[in-house]
């Protein structure tokens, strides 16, 4: 008998290993897919030599995470590359508000009358960036946090929406690029939490940038799968699971998956039947002629791009997403990793990634409306196009079982449900049968290229196993 089976090899379900395996304990994974990877995967979805992200493709929280740093993945051929800007946030008139690694950089992009509001909002937490994330990355009831002072001063400002919190901002510039950094969680700006989902992003981009793996996305987990061979763990791929019996025996099972297909393969009943799922994204991977001919001169040196000029704009592009409306003027968040990564398209080429947000499985095409967008800051981007790949929720979905209907953050953020996930229980990754634990992102702390949910899960699964 094995001690832990995890079923899903996304970063939770290869981190939940990782952790168990050098502990001791025997580990297999099983993956349906033909790799490992989950949202965190890169392919060559357009031309030959051009090498996307289907998911995932830059990572605020990756770089910083505990989970990963403590982890030797650099020796398992996980190498962060760093853009010269970590987000650029352009407008009509060519210019720009920057997330810079410095957070005057940062404050001075956003207009004089801004720049001060922005520094006293960071500067409590500027440096202390491990401290914050080991505390917010884990359910708010985890236990004392690590420096008590600090959490309940971030939690002050982390608890209010973005719509409350940037009403300290007195110009747009400053409005816009926090509404934007709030947008990554796909639920109303008006929510408990977004104000902290930003002021994250945030903290992540001056403590340790916005990086992108060197090769794509697939680094992270093949890096992961790497490490925990060397510990001793075996992966399994083309497995699908479709009930427990699937399985070999083991003392626990950890599910990096829906709540509901973790339901259905382990005979739970509706033990999610309250779980909801949220909006999704239109996405579309591009193989470019040469690099993206955005007027600001910021938007060209950053890894990551938002597009969407006035907080009005996001708001509605939100609104219209989470109302079940087909977008109009959506929001987009863009990356563009072949600027620093020369491994991602032939020489002198380039790849581009884009989405924005539409309704929970809306089976519309949004290519045009989200080019026209783009359009707005890149005069002349449709010339460079040699090939594009889309995906909306259904595309989405049938890459990845864990997108139900195209959402990609594995459960719905709105309200309370970016902080109980999947549902209010004092152990979040347990389930009703004492033997099968869940922890993908539809676990706290939520979406993201992490692995924060698998390490907790992981050490949920250790607290159960020695008691037994």
């Amino acid at each position: 008998m094995l001690d832990v089976v995890v079923v899903g090899a996304g970063p939770n379900g290869l981190t939940a290993a990782v952790e168990l395996a050098r502990r001791g304990l025997s580990v297999e994974v099983f993956e349906a897919a033909e790799a490992v990877g989950g949202g965190a995967r890169t392919e060559e979805l357009t031309l030959p030599g051009f090498r996307h992200d289907p998911c995932s493709a830059v990572h605020p929280l990756g770089a910083g995470s505990p989970a990963f740093t403590g982890m030797p993945l650099a020796r398992h051929g996980l190498r962060w590359l760093h853009p010269g800007l970590p987000m650029a946030h352009p407008f009509p008139d060519g210019t720009a508000a920057v997330l810079a690694r410095g957070v005057g950089e940062t404050a001075l992009s956003l207009g004089p009358r801004d720049a001060g509001a922005y520094r006293r909002l960071v500067a409590p937490f500027h440096g202390r960036w491990e401290t914050v994330a080991t505390d917010f990355l884990r359910p708010a009831w985890a236990g004392l946090p690590a420096d008590p002072v600090l959490y309940a001063r971030f939690g002050l400002s982390a608890a209010q929406p973005a719509a409350l919190l940037t009403r300290r901002f007195r110009d747009p510039k400053a409005r816009a690029m926090f509404a934007g950094l709030a947008a990554h969680g796909i639920g109303p700006l008006t929510g408990v939490g977004t104000g902290g989902m930003a002021l994250l992003f945030a903290l992540a981009a001056h403590a340790g940038g916005w990086p992108v793996p060197r090769g794509g996305a697939q680094a992270v987990a093949d890096a992961l799968a790497s490490y925990l061979r060397e510990e001793g763990g075996t992966v399994h791929t083309c497995f699908e699971v479709k009930r427990l019996d699937d399985l070999p025996p083991a003392r626990a099972y950890v599910f990096d998956t829906s709540p509901t297909a973790l339901a259905r393969i382990a005979g739970l009943g509706g033990a999610y039947r309250r779980f909801r799922y949220g909006p999704s994204v239109f996405k579309i991977d591009y193989a470019l002629a040469g690099p993206v001919p955005w007027t600001s001169e910021q938007a060209r040196r950053a890894g990551t791009v938002h597009v969407g000029p006035t907080y009005g704009e996001i708001d509605a592009a939100l609104g219209a997403a989470l109302g079940g409306r087909d977008p109009e003027v959506p929001f987009l968040i863009t990356a563009q990793p072949s600027l620093i990564d020369p491994t991602r398209a032939p020489e002198g080429k380039h790849t581009f990634w884009v989405y924005g947000h539409v309704p929970h499985g809306w089976e519309g095409d949004a290519t045009e409306v989200i080019e026209r967008q783009i359009e707005r800051f890149a005069p002349g981007f449709r010339d460079l196009v040699l090939a594009r790949a889309t995906a909306g929720p259904p595309e989405l979905a049938a890459r990845n079982a864990n997108y139900v209907g195209g959402d990609i953050n594995t459960g719905s953020t709105a309200g309370l449900r970016l902080v109980i996930r999947p549902r209010l229980a004092r152990v979040p990754y347990a389930t009703a049968r004492p033997t099968v634990f869940l922890c993908s992102s539809a676990t706290p702390p939520g979406p993201g290229v992490h692995g924060m949910c698998g390490r907790h899960a992981a050490r949920a699964v250790w607290r159960w196993l020695c008691r037994g």
